[in-house]
């Protein structure tokens, strides 16, 4: 029987997600993908070369929507310090799946030489959110503001308005003295 799909890419990155999520980036294989799908491996590395370019291009929009957050935030005359928390808390939550798949294998942040990235990422959230005169006690702020929005935003599978609110609440509290 013909397959009738028509986004084989777009079907390869669901399979290829929810297989890294159930059983990490490095357990599993091309061929799994290939076989979840009904097609063959021909079929998989015809649409991505290799296993590293598919995980590279399910964490693509991760970094594109961060990286477009802190653009704005970054050129913007006056940011609204809840507003932003908030903004960045619906980044992470859309993400969500490709956010689990990197932390539960970390390996992975390796794979595709995004530690640095990440780092800097963290770096600009902490400037856009304290300014560049920040102390140590600031950025202590920043991190538990941040870190903990960021798991919030991670384990709310499908977050309700209020667990949103009280986790940009909570967040912002933390960035106060």
């Amino acid at each position: 029987m013909a397959r009738q799909r028509t986004d084989t890419r777009a079907e390869i990155r669901a399979v290829a997600l929810e297989l890294f999520a159930e059983k990490g980036f490095a357990k599993t294989s091309l061929r799994e993908i290939a076989e979840r799908l009904g097609i063959t491996k021909a079929a998989l590395y015809y649409h991505f070369p290799s296993k590293t370019d598919l995980l590279r291009e399910l964490v693509q929009p991760l970094m594109d929507d961060v990286a477009a957050l802190l653009d704005a935030a970054e050129r913007a005359d006056r940011l609204e310090p809840r507003a932003f928390l908030g903004d960045y808390f619906d980044a992470i939550s859309r993400n969500r799946a490709v956010f689990m798949v990197l932390l539960n294998d970390i390996g992975t942040l390796e794979e595709l030489d995004l530690v640095a990235e990440i780092f800097a990422w963290r770096g600009r959230v902490h400037g856009v959110l304290i300014g560049p005169g920040a102390t140590a006690v600031d950025a202590v702020r920043a991190t538990v503001a941040t870190g903990g929005l960021q798991d919030a935003a991670i384990l709310a599978a499908d977050p309700a308005p209020e667990v949103r609110e009280a986790a940009v609440e909570a967040a912002y509290r933390a960035l106060s003295p």
